[in-house]
Parts: C-alpha cells; structure tokens; sequence
C-alpha cells in the first residue's frame, strides 16, 4: 500500500487540471520558481513521479565549458536537482530534505545534451515516510545524446523535522 501523497505530489497532481499539450511547460515553470537556479540553467522537468525522476539538460551558451560541452558544475546541479526531487517527492510533510553528500567521478566526456534519472526503491520510499529524520544513499544515471555515461554520481540526502530547531 502506498502512503498518502505528500505536499509536492498534491502541487504536482494540480497540474492534471492542465491541458496535456501544456502540462510540461507548466510543470517546468511551477518547479523552476520553487527551485530558481534551475530555470536560470534551463533545466527540463521530463518525467515526476514518487518511483523516478528524470531532468535534461540542454548543452546551450549558459551551461557550457570552454570545450563546448555541460559545464561540470552543470552536471552537479543536473543529478542533484533529479536526487532532490525524487526525496522531495517522498518525504513527510513535517520534514524537509537536505543534501548531505555527494560523490562525482568524471569517466567520458559529454556529448551534447544530458539526462539524468534518478530512482527509489519500494525500501527508500518506505523509510522516508516511517521516520522524521534519516538519510538515504540516491544513485542517479546521467546519460548524454551519444547513450555515454560521462559521470558516475551519487549522492546522500538526509530529512529532518521542518519545525524550529531545539538544541
């Protein structure tokens, strides 16, 4: 049994009431304006679910390296913003979730555009609705036009109680 959706599933349940042909474009502007340094990347919100999270990149002027590829720095936002989401998308309402590590291995170098999915497990989802705090280990698969995987990512996301912090 799936637990209920939380604050970010209900928001992005709205956008049902969106005709198709605009819910992406919908979607992108909702999540850009909670998360503005996504929209000045130009990221794109492909698929939102509690199970995966998948968000491209464009390999345009504002992300790009002096070779004309996805800046590093690009790509750490890319994966981290896929990771984020899919916790954001199942973390209790009374907790928010924070980044707490993050391991990069640049393998290849990139080819254009770049996606990144990010997944839970039936585990993971589980473990982030029993508890008001822990962390979990995110693996996310970046992938550019080529099919390449030009880095190896993963990052640890904890949550915490949202309320005023005690000492």
């Amino acid at each position: 049994m799936d637990a209920q959706p939380n604050r970010m599933q209900r928001q992005l349940e709205r956008l049902s009431e969106v005709p198709g042909f605009l819910r992406p474009w919908v979607r992108n502007l909702v999540l850009r304006r909670a998360v503005p340094f996504t929209g000045t990347a130009g990221l794109d919100f492909v698929e939102m679910s509690p199970q995966r999270v998948e968000v491209a990149i464009a390999n345009e002027r504002r992300v790009q390296n002096h070779l004309q590829g996805v800046h590093a720095s690009a790509m750490n936002l890319l994966a981290e913003t896929a990771t984020g989401m899919v916790v954001g998308m199942n973390v209790r309402d009374d907790c928010v979730p924070v980044a707490k590590e993050l391991k990069m291995a640049f393998r290849k170098r990139a080819t254009g555009a770049l996606r990144a999915v990010a997944v839970l497990t039936p585990e993971q989802r589980k473990a982030l609705q029993a508890s008001d705090k822990g962390e979990v280990s995110v693996p996310v698969v970046v992938t550019d036009e080529a099919g390449v995987n030009p880095v190896e990512c993963e990052f640890i996301w904890a949550w915490i109680p949202s309320g005023p912090r005690t000492r």
